[in-house]
């Protein structure tokens, strides 16, 4: 499964021209072979690095979405549905990055396609068009999503023995702004900017492994327990999964995202029971 060493390169040498462009990006791009390989690790699982889906997984998107969308909306007259608004911008997310999977459309970052979808939903809620200063503002509200409440707590013991990075369809610049807001320090920014494509592409997890210099079976990628498409793609290219109870993604009382439907490594109720079961 090991990427050719030329595809290294471009990952390594993207990571470098984003750290080039954005000097105060580099505590959490840089990625660094000597750490992976002096990790003492978890010894129960075999695993030195963790990879993380985000939205709904490190962030509660929904109740985030919605509060700030209000911030900025209902002073300008609107009064929505705030929650349906977010859950209906969220609805647009696959289809518009299956635009990118298939190749009918070059990679773009998912701020793009965020705002694709912004502009096509905004009218359909009887939004007239915004100031384009607004309308920017609006759609970087994916940019000031707050964790689920063992979010900064929990990474920080998991990075403390083992090395953690998002493996998210996030561009870099919005997994930064993730990461500051809530605390956490990730030994990378990995992902669908990096691999220029979206998951479950093959590509994305395996550019991921290969940042860190490890093997898949190395490499754990965490989720939340619904997500099976991520979940099922990571596992048949190698890497170990774990998931979390994340109950609320959708909105209250969803008992069906307690509990994957497909095997996995280690299922957790949250990101401190998650260490506990590496033995970390």
């Amino acid at each position: 499964m090991a990427m050719e060493p030329v595809a290294r390169r471009s990952i390594l040498q993207t990571a470098i021209t984003l750290i080039a462009a954005d000097p105060t990006a580099a505590d959490v791009l840089i990625v660094d072979p000597a750490r992976a390989q002096n990790i003492p690790g978890s010894i129960t699982f075999g695993v030195k690095a963790l990879l993380f889906d985000v939205f709904g997984t490190c962030v509660d998107w929904r109740t985030s979405v919605a509060r700030e969308t209000e911030l900025i909306l209902k002073p300008r007259g609107y009064n929505l549905d705030w929650l349906a608004f977010a859950s209906a911008w969220r609805s647009g997310y696959d289809p518009a990055m299956e635009e990118v999977r298939s190749g009918r459309i070059p990679f773009v970052q998912l701020d793009l396609l965020h705002r694709t979808i912004l502009d096509a939903l905004l009218p359909k809620y009887g939004a007239k068009p915004l100031p384009e200063e607004v309308a920017q503002n609006l759609n970087h509200v994916w940019h000031r999503l707050d964790g689920w409440p063992d979010l900064t707590s929990g990474m920080g013991r998991l990075s403390d023995k083992l090395l953690v990075a998002p493996c998210s369809n996030g561009n870099v610049s919005l997994m930064m702004d993730i990461a500051r807001r809530n605390k956490i320090r990730f030994d990378a920014i990995l992902g669908a900017e990096i691999a220029q494509d979206y998951k479950p592409k093959p590509r994305v997890y395996l550019s991921a492994v290969e940042a860190f210099g490890l093997l898949p079976s190395e490499c754990m990628m965490i989720c939340a327990a619904s997500h099976t498409g991520d979940i099922q793609a990571a596992s048949k290219l190698g890497l170990k999964t774990g998931t979390l109870d994340r109950p609320n993604e959708h909105g209250p009382g969803n008992p069906g995202a307690s509990f994957p439907k497909i095997p996995v490594d280690i299922v957790a109720t949250d990101l401190n029971d998650l260490a506990e079961k590496l033995g970390v």
